[in-house]
């Protein structure tokens, strides 16, 4: 039988972290840390990728180019139309660093995605909005884009101020931000917690209470964990894609509500 006395990582085991250090700033934690080389990273790729370009690219200038053209023709091109190239330098840097602080949690040694950490994917989501905002805007005016909003052409205006209207602007002011962070911040903070929970399995019945009949559980766990490791390098990679979707989607509707 298994061991009684395995015990599965709580929430609290895996996503609440102490100061680095004894006396170190309350917020200076194992996140904060992560997300501040997870910036450096970008910066050190963008810089070597694209601070000296080549006729011909070869090395990291390759994987760049491959990665912007990504960006640019799968993500931000359809929503943004005439207007790509003028917001990829926003995106770009959005889907790598968002890549990024999801990759963390397989990165050995590392092993947390700093999106699963609430206050990040928070940040970025209220970034995108608020730059939704300013461009819906400044450049149609305030009461001009929400009237457009609400009151679509062909649409009768009594059913428009009864249904429409009000579940277009729960959408436009609480839905859509929320959506937009929780997303991503759902699914990494599953990833990590399934993946914690099958490596905890592995290292307790294989290695710090093996016994005979706890071995085939061992086995399983450590199967579990790379079988789960190998699909949520490709949820990161997915999520990273379709946070920087979303941030396009709102961009162009601002830019282009019409549409």
């Amino acid at each position: 039988m298994a061991s009684p006395d395995f015990r599965a990582p709580t929430p609290a085991d895996l996503f609440e972290f102490p100061p680095l250090w004894p006396g170190a700033p309350y917020w200076l934690t194992k996140p904060v840390l992560l997300a501040v080389v997870g910036a450096l990273v970008v910066c050190a790729f963008a810089w070597a990728a694209f601070s000296r370009p080549k006729l011909v690219p070869r090395g990291v200038q390759n994987v760049g180019e491959y990665a912007y053209l990504f960006v640019r023709d799968q993500i931000a091109k359809p929503y943004l139309g005439r207007d790509t190239d003028r917001w990829m330098p926003l995106l770009f840097s959005l889907f790598l660093l968002t890549l990024v602080w999801n990759l963390t949690a397989v990165v050995p040694v590392l092993q947390f995605p700093v999106t699963a950490y609430a206050s990040f994917p928070w940040v970025l989501a209220a970034a995108v909005y608020l730059i939704k905002l300013y461009v819906a805007f400044s450049r149609h005016g305030f009461s001009r884009y929400l009237k457009g909003l609400m009151f679509p052409p062909g649409l009768p205006r009594p059913l428009a101020i009864a249904l429409y209207a009000p579940l277009e602007l729960v959408y436009f002011f609480v839905t859509a931000p929320f959506t937009h962070a929780v997303r991503l911040l759902a699914n990494m903070f599953a990833g990590h917690t399934l993946l914690a929970f099958f490596s905890a399995v592995g290292f307790w019945f294989m290695i710090e209470r093996p016994t005979l009949p706890g071995l085939t559980l061992g086995v399983l766990g450590v199967a579990m964990t790379i079988v789960m490791t190998a699909f949520e390098i490709f949820i990161q990679f997915l999520q990273a894609y379709l946070f920087t979707m979303l941030a396009a989607l709102y961009i162009g509707s601002s830019l282009h509500p019409e549409h």
